[in-house]
């Protein structure tokens, strides 16, 4: 923050909370502490509409950026009010009036500071989820509760702003040299039970930092519901449209769980190495996902035929045709993808390297990786990223992992950005450019 700014701005708040004790105890004269008054309130409102001069970023940084100035004013106003409440206590309390016009003043003058910044961040932060706007809501204005709702709050806005203004500086540096410019374009395949949705992006934030970067980006569109050897046929004849359209000659794949077996069946069972260059896996079950073997062995016949209907019912409803869970979640048994492995080998001109995480705990997540997560952990030497072992992630000539920095962790969602959610220590947008960035370096 601008120091200046938020100074200025608690400046203005207590000379205007101390201006009626000035007159009433005639330490001054009204004559000339009223227009200092009018004075005073008119740079109090311009603090309140605009308390800082920053114009360089994006409307809704800065109205996030100005938000926090205006708490941040609010909480400096407070301290040096108290402090001159201890200071002078023994003068005013022979004054008790002088007391309760003063504490009226700051009261009002409080309230606005906190209804403003609040507003501000409710209405720009995208990392304030609804629970904690709801609270700012309804609670901005009572006394203690309304310290630690803001706090929260302040704090992870706070963080989103840094975040991104960084993010902005980095991209406006590297902006001329194209580092996710690859000589081929991306091919981003999608997991299980999720489609590749015009207005509700699979991968999150990514493809936009990636396209602002000088990538090339297309999407696999294969069904969410399927096995593994249909979903490859779709992808093979969207990696035949690509090429043929564009003249592309290859492409990079990155694929997000099933959608790694997907892609490895299509290269080397469907020829379509000869079309990909290189194959990115982002926590995909190479060797099988414990929780698919716990679901079909130990799940009664009738439950699965449930589920089954209500998920092929639902994929419907989005435009799925013929989706069949039971053979997607089948292809995810350890027994099945051991056998994919014997007969879709890796082939020596396509570029092989996976990506993996881990939670550290159940919290580490939400429904309903969480609950997989501890169920997966009891039948699993290995840790976990809410679904996926983290030695069945591994796969190719190299394996990144994200080990969490945090008691949180970084889960099955979190590596494609599913909920848009900043996590301190992982920044998941710079890791995918760097994964492309290297591929670049590669020659892909």
């Amino acid at each position: 923050m601008k120091y200046r700014s938020v100074a200025l701005g608690a400046l203005y708040t207590v000379l205007l909370t101390v201006a009626p004790a000035l007159i009433i105890d005639k330490l001054l004269s009204a004559v000339l502490v009223i227009p200092l008054s009018l004075i005073l309130l008119g740079f109090f409102i311009k603090t309140l509409i605009k308390p800082t001069n920053i114009t360089s970023l994006s409307r809704r940084l800065v109205t996030l950026y100005n938000g926090i100035a205006i708490l941040k004013i609010h909480a400096c106003s407070f301290a040096v009010n108290l402090i001159l409440l201890i200071t002078f206590s023994g003068v005013w309390t022979n004054a008790p009036y002088v007391l309760i016009v003063c504490g009226i003043t700051y009261l009002l003058l409080s309230l606005l500071l906190m209804l403003c910044g609040c507003i501000r961040m409710v209405i720009s932060s995208v990392q304030l989820g609804i629970v904690q706007r709801l609270l700012l809501i309804m609670m901005w204005w009572i006394p203690i509760i309304n310290i630690f709702v803001i706090l929260k709050a302040c704090t992870k806005a706070h963080y989103e702003f840094e975040l991104e203004n960084d993010r902005a500086e980095l991209d406006a540096v590297r902006k001329e040299s194209e580092v996710c410019s690859t000589k081929y374009p991306l091919l981003l395949v999608h997991g299980v039970f999720f489609r590749d949705l015009k207005f509700l992006n699979y991968w999150g934030r990514i493809p936009k930092e990636l396209i602002k970067n000088g990538a090339v980006i297309y999407y696999g569109g294969q069904h969410s519901a399927g096995s593994v050897a249909f979903c490859a046929q779709e992808l093979k004849e969207k990696i035949e449209k690509i090429v043929n359209e564009t003249g592309c000659q290859k492409v990079n794949i990155i694929a997000h769980s099933k959608g790694g077996l997907d892609s490895r069946y299509a290269i080397s069972l469907l020829g379509m190495n000869k079309y990909v260059a290189s194959l990115t896996t982002i926590s995909t079950p190479h060797h099988g996902c414990g929780y698919a073997d716990y679901l079909l062995g130990k799940a009664p016949k009738a439950l699965q035929e449930h589920i089954a209907e209500k998920y092929n019912t639902a994929l419907r409803h989005f435009g799925e045709k013929d989706p069949d869970f039971i053979s997607a979640v089948s292809d995810l048994t350890q027994k099945h993808c051991e056998d994919m492995n014997r007969i879709a080998v890796n082939c020596d001109d396509v570029y092989y390297q996976s990506v993996g995480s881990r939670m550290k705990n159940y919290r580490s997540a939400g429904f309903p990786l969480n609950i997989v997560y501890i169920i997966a952990r009891n039948f699993s030497k290995n840790d976990n990223d809410g679904l996926v072992d983290t030695e069945s992630m591994k796969w190719g000539e190299k394996h990144i992992f994200y080990e969490p920095k945090t008691r949180r962790g970084i889960s099955h969602g979190d590596t494609i950005d599913l909920m848009r959610e900043n996590i301190k220590g992982f920044d998941v947008l710079e890791e995918y450019v760097g994964i492309v960035h290297g591929l670049k370096e590669m020659g892909f």
